[in-house]
């Protein structure tokens, strides 16, 4: 198997666009949940959320581009955002930069999650007006919908909100041919990515691939949904900064954001021949299926600790040379508490000396947009830095963690990412200092 290494990271987040001021915000502490801007919050229970800070698409993409920025979902901008940061990172000329990139576009792989991404509310206003059953106007004629309701939407709408359209973009502006995929499984979405790009690589299908996810959870319809399923955090509209507390005996319920993060994966001995900044060695994937609850995990966590034990082994290490854990860590106590019980089959007792560093209480939960934990580890192993372990200040059932409140130096030699999704998809990465 072909060796594979992090030559480029790419990140948007509410505490940043960005890799670089992404990474130094995330060691600074620095929290980017607050009252949600971009809609009037004051209907629902929870107010608060991850948002990006302002951009212009436009100032991501070609000149040539920029109209086709018209059918963009938000979900679609962070995903080519991240994209434009981690070619740039990496050192490398795209079509988006030159008429003749150094690479062979049929050898360079796109594989980025996507989530559920969320119509706007003021498109689809008129189209649902117009459908309204003439017997019972707080319903929905279907008939009325695919007759009148439909003929209300932009022609192009659907092209703004098909999942596979994140990578779409991205493949179009920098001119990829190689194997590309979309996953789709929540919160697991960009690990499975990332996962998959890495296979693709190590097999020799591909030579390059930009790989993760971005999604955008900041919305009416979005936020309603988690609402309706009792996940979200009612309780600290008035302290947004310490509301997500993962693994915290006051944890009341996650916190949603908005982003991404995409890596660029690259066969070692190509990175090395064009003399590329090299993050951290890939040397283990794996994942797992819960078959349980669709919205709760499995209790035991024995198939999330499963897939960390199956990525350890696929990189040939052993607990014991692990320094630094990035965990799932979404502050929901069920669901925390699964997790605990995972890491624990998985890391044993070295789950006390491990450095645990959950970074959702700074950016919020990103769902298909946990790339942005996977770039996480992989910027602890390049620069012997720790994020700090924020608002996780009275461990559950005293469970005791290695984690602190501030950043450290340390050095890392190997860091494991973990998530897990809605579902019971479970997905672990592995990297190593090169």
């Amino acid at each position: 198997m072909r060796r594979v290494v992090v030559t480029g990271i790419g990140v948007v987040s509410p505490i940043g666009i960005g890799a670089a001021s992404f990474w130094q915000s995330l060691l600074d502490g620095k929290c980017g949940i607050d009252r949600i801007k971009s809609f009037d919050p004051a209907g629902f229970p929870c107010q608060i959320g991850g948002e990006v800070p302002d951009y212009k698409i436009g100032d991501f993409v070609p000149k040539s581009y920029r109209k086709a920025t018209k059918v963009m979902a938000r979900d679609i901008e962070l995903a080519v955002i991240a994209a434009d940061d981690a070619f740039k990172d990496a050192g490398i000329q795209s079509k988006a930069h030159t008429e003749s990139p150094a690479f062979d576009p049929k050898r360079f792989g796109c594989n980025i999650g996507a989530g559920l991404i969320s119509a706007e509310l003021d498109e689809l206003t008129g189209a649902m007006t117009t459908a309204r059953d003439d017997s019972n106007p707080n319903q929905l004629s279907l008939e009325k919908w695919g007759r009148d309701g439909m003929q209300q939407l932009t022609p192009l709408w659907l092209l703004k909100y098909l999942p596979n359209m994140l990578a779409c973009h991205v493949t179009i502006i920098h001119g990829l041919m190689g194997p590309s995929n979309t996953i789709t499984c929540d919160a697991a979405s960009s690990h499975l990515a990332i996962g998959e790009a890495f296979r693709t690589i190590q097999r020799g299908k591909a030579d390059l691939a930009i790989c993760g996810g971005a999604e955008s959870r900041i919305n009416p319809m979005g936020i309603v949904r988690q609402q309706l399923l009792g996940r979200l955090n009612e309780r600290f509209n008035d302290r947004p900064a310490d509301a997500l507390r993962p693994f915290d005996q006051g944890a009341a319920g996650t916190v949603f954001g908005e982003g991404g993060g995409l890596l660029i994966l690259e066969e070692l001995e190509s990175a090395r021949q064009r003399g590329a900044k090299i993050y951290a060695e890939l040397v283990g994937f794996a994942a797992s299926q819960d078959a349980h609850k669709i919205t709760e995990p499995e209790p035991t966590g024995h198939s999330y600790g499963r897939a960390i034990e199956n990525a350890l082994r696929d990189a040939k290490l052993s607990p014991g040379d692990v320094e630094l854990l990035i965990p799932h860590g979404i502050g929901i106590a069920s669901h925390d508490r699964a997790e605990l019980n995972g890491l624990r089959k998985a890391f044993a007792a070295e789950l006390d000396r491990i450095a645990v560093a959950p970074i959702k209480p700074q950016i919020g939960l990103l769902g298909a947009g946990c790339g942005a934990d996977a770039a996480a580890a992989a910027l602890a192993v390049h620069s012997g830095r720790i994020p700090p372990a924020r608002n996780t200040t009275r461990p559950i059932d005293g469970v005791k963690l290695n984690v602190h409140p501030a950043a450290r130096e340390m050095k890392v030699g190997v860091a494991v990412s973990s998530v897990y999704s809605l579902g019971g998809q479970n997905a672990a990465l592995v990297f190593r200092k090169p």
